[in-house]
């Protein structure tokens, strides 16, 4: 029970933190990419105290770089193109695949893991404090 709700509060502070990002950045959100930040600011939290603890901060951030365009490949598939929903396109950008992912977001997923690395260290340190 205490791992459900302490990886519960990780996914609602990802999910909520990634809505308020993307509003910041495109000035809206859809529900589908709350529910992406969660899963990938979870498993992140997972990944960076667990296998990949030890590993130098360029690693970290290209596995939350792979994590997170992973997420968005197959929130992509699902929710833009069977589902139909529009809720992004990155056609217009290079080296795009199936206009769901591309270089350019990749490249900043692999910026924004940096920041994401302190702050699931900082929850882990502070979580094993009090639990």
């Amino acid at each position: 029970m205490k791992n459900f709700l302490i990886y519960g509060g990780i996914f609602i502070l990802g999910g909520l933190s990634y809505g308020l990002l993307e509003i910041m950045w495109r000035g809206f959100t859809h529900w589908t990419m709350v529910i992406a930040g969660g899963l990938a600011f979870l498993a992140l939290y997972i990944s960076y105290n667990s296998f990949a603890i030890h590993w130098p901060l360029i690693g970290k951030a290209a596995l939350g770089m792979i994590v997170i365009t992973a997420i968005e490949l197959v929130f992509g598939y699902i929710f833009n193109l069977k589902l139909g929903l529009g809720v992004w396109d990155y056609s217009s950008y290079p080296l795009n695949f199936l206009g769901q992912v591309c270089f350019y977001f990749s490249f900043l997923w692999f910026i924004l893991s940096v920041p994401i690395v302190f702050i699931t260290n900082y929850i882990h340190n502070a979580l094993s404090k009090f639990l």
